[in-house]
């Protein structure tokens, strides 16, 4: 979650002057939060499940994030850039985007509070693994 904070940072601040190093650098946490969110996600629903009711969960994780959430993140996001948008007196149109970058980063690290205070690193729970010779649909007709 710290990688989001600080993409979503070096999106608001990257500038053509002095911090122009930040828009080259920006995407470069992309697969960490990739990596630390859905993958990691995706193991640690499989951990603190057993096989049956893991693969459902997994399948539920992945459409509230790239379905539902995706589609209610668009909407949020449509009212937070309308929001930061003023008229010039030329008529046209001019977004604050360092403020409108600012409100997901800020939120990334409200979330990242509640993961390190929420988080328990427990045991696993009472899922029983799979022997080498058993399949996943084998293990699911249990």
């Amino acid at each position: 979650m710290l990688a989001w904070v600080v993409r979503y940072v070096m999106f608001g601040y990257g500038n053509a002057g002095p911090l122009a190093w930040m828009p080259l650098y920006r995407n470069h946490p992309h697969g960490i939060c990739y990596d630390f969110f859905f993958v990691m996600g995706q193991v640690y629903i499989d951990q603190k499940h057993p096989l049956a009711s893991a693969l459902p969960a997994q399948g539920l994780m992945t459409f509230l994030t790239y379905g539902i959430g995706m589609f209610v993140g668009s909407l949020i996001c449509r009212r937070i850039v309308d929001f930061y948008a003023k008229p010039s007196p030329a008529g046209a149109i001019l977004h604050d985007w360092r403020a409108i970058w600012m409100v997901p980063a800020i939120a990334s690290a409200v979330v990242l509070v509640f993961f390190w205070i929420g988080f328990r690193n427990e045991d696993r729970a009472a899922a029983q693994p799979l022997a080498k010779t058993e399949s996943v649909s084998s293990a699911l007709s249990r």
